[in-house]
């Protein structure tokens, strides 16, 4: 009875706090962690993953365009990350007569590295616990709003000094829903340049079919170097800049990895909820989750046909799908996986056992039954908002007919006509395949409509059957000044009025208008906000209690685009019954899965060759085989994508990638049993620049050590 009793306790503390393997830490506070980290395999020690006064490895990891991670591989600024990072760029630098998507690209001398206007690497100089400064002057008797102001104010005091004498960029983030507050300070470089990226038969190959999925054979990898001014410092592009001279760089092990080997992975998670509650979760996976992945479907469905159509289609879509397919199907295994964790039951199970715990401390009383009153506000209106984002923003012509409607609501007649002149340069792209680019547009536009009418989110469609729908909607794209390209710049080149006066009968901002007005009603909107900002508070309230219920227990805050360090072990897992996949994939699953009839799954003749005669050269394992992949129980989400994964002893084994579709509940629920990253093997990263590439001397400007 007292076991039973014991492991019951126990498991409640589990419940709240991280469970093995599970957590995104903050580097600055590791030490804390160094014990559990240590006794689970680590050889290195907090501060060498995270000093403030001596280089560390976090001086070589970087946030990579704004919603990656990146690192340093050399002392000259060399720098990997995931090829799906690097996409936007690689897709950005190929035309059809030097299409770097398809056949790759690799700089052999400096001179050909290419520049890439508009990508940011941000290094991390210091974090720093500011909680005090920015909650100075808070108490619990003001408003919110007034909080806010005093939060605001305090927040641009402490960045203002921050900065002050430095070159660097200072911002301040929550953490906890606001019960703690962090400093970062940043340095920011904008003369990046594209250096490498394997064809995407490699670098995306089995595409959106094994995007999520284990085993993986994707060589999810790109290179960019990052450039300096003389004296070391961040600096616009100029041919006068010289490579970075990184404080940190990473050594890379040939090592390899085994199953129960310790790994860690140092990166920028993006967004993770780990302490919302019941409604939170119920409102993902049976209301909001469904409705996203079935309009996707429609979209997925006219670009997919479209690409299969030429090379060209296929570039022009390729990014455009990526970014699609890959919430489409994660919000699909995030809601069976919360369906197979009875993640609703569970959660308010946990509840449960919070109000129990608050009928003795009274500050917290009723805190759950108000979240559950203003989840049920804020479901009212959030439906219809998915709605509009997923089906009424779905395509390129209501994303056009946005713009339009916007400039409808200009009152200036000087500043309309500045923003008339900026659609009509910008409508050039637009009209440059319009012909082509209506037949999958206006199916897409038609179709998405046409299920949030039958859905009963169309009210201002007031037709009585499908087919009058799917009419009136042909007619409204077929009628719409954004049909006709002559017409539309016409009409940009006219006076305010005309202007107006046209807009104002255009059928497809009338529709645009009818549908924003309904679900961006004035109380509507109020309605969202004051529900947002009520779970904000109480949630801050919640999670604080839940500190105070379980003191002895390590909470780790929710991921926000911060650095991170998660830690876990190379793990296979069992996904289903008589099925376990094992932690590692090698260049024969390739083989295996080789479909010349299908773009994804089609294998580079060169790869196939260094395959047939086993040339793999110093990057084979201990059996001969060609590792590609591997898979951990770290705690990873979106923005970790291009992470390194660190061995024991601090040394790059492999870069993080993806998720296994079976854990990607894991922002909300974690289950050791079924959640895994999935990396790629250094391993297969440097036999795909050395044998495949032939670019050597990228190979030789890194520091490949055995162990």
């Amino acid at each position: 009875m007292k076991k039973t009793f014991l492991l019951a306790i126990a498991a409640v503390v589990m419940s709240m706090s991280a469970r093995a393997d599970e957590g995104m830490w903050i580097p600055t506070l590791l030490g804390r962690n160094q014990a559990a980290m240590q006794a689970a395999g680590m050889r290195i020690t907090a501060q060498d993953i995270y000093d403030v006064n001596h280089a560390s490895l976090k001086d070589a990891v970087v946030l990579f365009a704004g919603g990656c991670t990146g690192e340093y591989v050399s002392d000259e600024g060399l720098l990997l990350t995931n090829h799906h990072c690097g996409y936007s760029y690689i897709v950005r630098n190929s035309t059809v007569a030097h299409d770097y998507l398809t056949k790759g690209f690799w700089a052999m001398t400096r001179d050909e590295e290419i520049p890439c206007p508009g990508l940011k690497v941000v290094r991390l100089v210091r974090m720093d616990d500011v909680t005090a400064q920015v909650l100075e002057g808070v108490n619990d008797n003001m408003s919110e709003a007034e909080r806010d102001r005093i939060i605001a104010t305090n927040h641009e005091k402490v960045c203002r000094k921050a900065e002050q004498g430095t070159h660097y960029k200072a911002m301040i983030k929550p953490l906890f829903y606001g019960n703690q507050y962090f400093l970062y300070v940043n340095e920011e470089f904008t003369d990046v340049r594209m250096v490498g990226a394997p064809p995407s038969n490699i670098g995306k190959f089995g595409g959106d079919t094994d995007n999520w999925m284990w085993p993986r054979h994707t060589g999810d990898f790109s290179m960019f170097r990052v450039y300096a001014d003389a004296d070391n410092r961040p600096a616009p592009y100029s041919k006068d800049n010289k490579p970075y001279r990184p404080l940190k760089y990473l050594e890379i092990s040939l090592a390899g990895v085994e199953e129960g080997d310790f790994t860690f992975v140092f990166g920028y998670p993006g967004t993770t909820r780990r302490y919302v509650t019941h409604d939170a979760v119920d409102l993902a996976a049976n209301v909001e989750n469904p409705i996203r992945i079935a309009l996707r479907d429609i979209r997925l469905g006219h670009y997919n046909a479209a690409m299969r159509q030429s090379a060209a289609q296929r570039l022009k879509y390729a990014s455009r799908v990526a970014g699609i397919a890959n919430g489409w199907k994660k919000w699909q295994g995030e809601s069976l996986g919360i369906e197979r964790l009875r993640g609703v039951q569970q959660k308010m199970e946990q509840e449960e056992r919070f109000e129990k715990w608050a009928q003795t401390h009274h500050e917290y009383k009723g805190v759950l039954a108000e979240l559950g009153k203003q989840y049920d506000v804020l479901r009212r209106t959030e439906v219809e908002r998915v709605y509009f984002t997923e089906a009424m923003m779905a395509s390129d012509f209501m994303n056009r007919t946005f713009a339009l409607w916007r400039l409808d609501t200009i009152t200036d007649d000087e500043r309309l006509l500045q923003e008339a002149g900026r659609l009509r340069t910008a409508a050039e792209t637009y009209f440059a395949d319009f012909e082509q680019h209506s037949e999958v547009d206006s199916r897409i536009f038609v179709e998405t409509f046409l299920y949030m009418w039958e859905h009963g989110y169309a009210p201002f469609m007031t037709q009585s059957d499908a087919s009058d729908v799917t009419s009136a909607l042909v007619g409204i794209y077929d009628k719409s000044v954004l049909n006709n390209e002559k017409k539309f710049n016409k009409l940009m080149s006219s006076n305010a009025k005309k202007i107006r006066a046209a807009l104002k009968k255009d059928p497809a901002v009338q529709l645009f208008d009818n549908a924003y007005r309904r679900v961006y009603t004035r109380e509507k909107n109020d309605m969202y906000r004051q529900a947002n900002a009520e779970i904000q508070r109480l949630m801050r309230k919640y999670v604080k209690g839940m500190m105070e219920q379980y003191p002895d227990s390590n909470f780790f805050p929710d991921a926000n685009l911060t650095l991170r360090v998660a830690y876990g072990h190379v793990k296979g897992f069992r996904p289903k019954d008589a099925i376990y996949y094992t932690p590692y994939s090698t260049i024969e699953g390739i083989m295996e899965k080789e479909n010349p009839y299908v773009y994804d799954y089609r294998v580079e003749p060169h790869l196939k060759h260094l395959y047939e005669v086993k040339n793999y050269g110093q990057y084979a394992n201990a059996k001969g085989e060609m590792p590609v992949a591997f898979i951990a129980t770290n705690h990873t989400t979106g923005g970790n994508s291009g992470s390194p994964v660190l061995n024991a002893d601090g040394r790059l084994v492999g870069i993080n990638f993806d998720r296994c579709w079976e854990g990607t509940m894991s922002d909300l629920l974690f289950d050791p049993n079924y959640c895994r990253n999935i990396s790629l093997d250094i391993r297969y990263c440097l036999f795909i620049i050395d044998k495949f590439a032939e670019a050597r001397h990228l190979i030789d400007e890194m520091t490949i050590v055995e162990k």
